[in-house]
């Protein structure tokens, strides 16, 4: 229960933070926690508007103005642009990471933000996001709750080509070994075919222009996975995508690889725990290959 004696300057900082947790349920499409957060808002701003007008009471004709804006329903959407406005790059970058969960390039984050979550993320905009959250690491280590930080290769522990993870993963996660690509690629099919099942249940909140961009993704996967599309239903017509055939079907391929990688990054990232910093194991080996010398010795 809050208390009614706040001040003006305490509701308006209530105000802040009720606005800050219901942008960031919105963003997590909870929409339990969206309708809850809706009607705290709704009473503080009211309470706000009670005590404002208790302090300088409005005239009746101030009141009867109607140029005044009309007040706004606490159920009012907020449009997609002016919610993702709202996120910095990074977590627009983090949660696209969230819903992957595998190193990804930053032409995929731009596809899957694209396709399962509102506004636009350009792949230029990331050009530099690892380099500026290595620098922040160091001035302030552990300053934040996460840092965006390169995929180390298994062999030297060095970044990895254009290959973004999250620094909250466990390392084995981060690591990239020789079979990694080929399991990412097919753990990445997996995920984007259980988020399209997922949002299509959303129904409008879900635009059609964004389940189309997330079917042709899919789309982009599935052909290179074995048994992942049907037959063409006529002659010269592409054939039907169905989410739980091409999960399933790159699920199963997964089996194949999945053991020796988990192997290969698993001894990498014990190797990595003994001989590197902290900051190197976020960011890197910057050294020759002293895994692989370290081995001849």
């Amino acid at each position: 229960m809050q208390n009614n004696e706040e001040t003006l300057d305490e509701l308006e900082n209530r105000l802040a933070q009720l606005r800050r947790a219901l942008r960031l349920a919105m963003v997590e499409r909870d929409a339990a926690r969206v309708a809850q957060l809706r009607q705290q808002l709704h009473r503080a701003e009211s309470l706000w508007e009670d005590k404002a007008a208790a302090e300088q009471p409005v005239s009746a004709a101030d009141a009867s103005d109607a140029s005044a804006p009309a007040p706004v329903s606490p159920d009012a959407p907020v449009s997609e642009p002016a919610l993702a406005a709202l996120l910095p790059t990074r977590e627009q970058v983090h949660q696209t990471l969230s819903l992957l969960e595998v190193p990804a390039a930053p032409k995929l984050i731009t596809a899957v933000h694209e396709a399962f979550f509102p506004g636009e993320l350009p792949a230029s905009r990331l050009a530099s996001l690892r380099r500026d959250e290595e620098r922040s690491y160091r001035s302030a280590p552990n300053a934040r709750p996460y840092y965006l930080c390169p995929a180390l290769t298994a062999d030297r522990l060095a970044p990895a080509r254009a290959l973004l993870t999250v620094s909250t993963w466990p390392l084995e996660r981060r690591i990239m070994g020789a079979h990694s690509p080929r399991v990412d690629f097919l753990t990445t099919a997996t995920k984007i075919a259980s988020a399209l099942i997922s949002y299509s249940q959303l129904g409008p909140r879900w635009t059609p222009d964004a389940q189309t961009r997330a079917e042709r993704l899919l789309r982009s996967f599935a052909v290179s996975i074995p048994g992942a599309l049907g037959p063409p239903t006529l002659a010269g017509h592409v054939p039907a995508l169905d989410p739980d055939q091409v999960g399933d079907a790159a699920k199963a391929e997964l089996s194949v690889h999945l053991e020796v990688d988990r192997r290969q990054r698993s001894e990498a990232a014990t190797w990595a725990r003994d001989r590197l910093s902290e900051a190197e194991r976020l960011f890197g080996n910057r050294l020759a290959s002293v895994r692989n010398s370290a081995s001849a010795d």
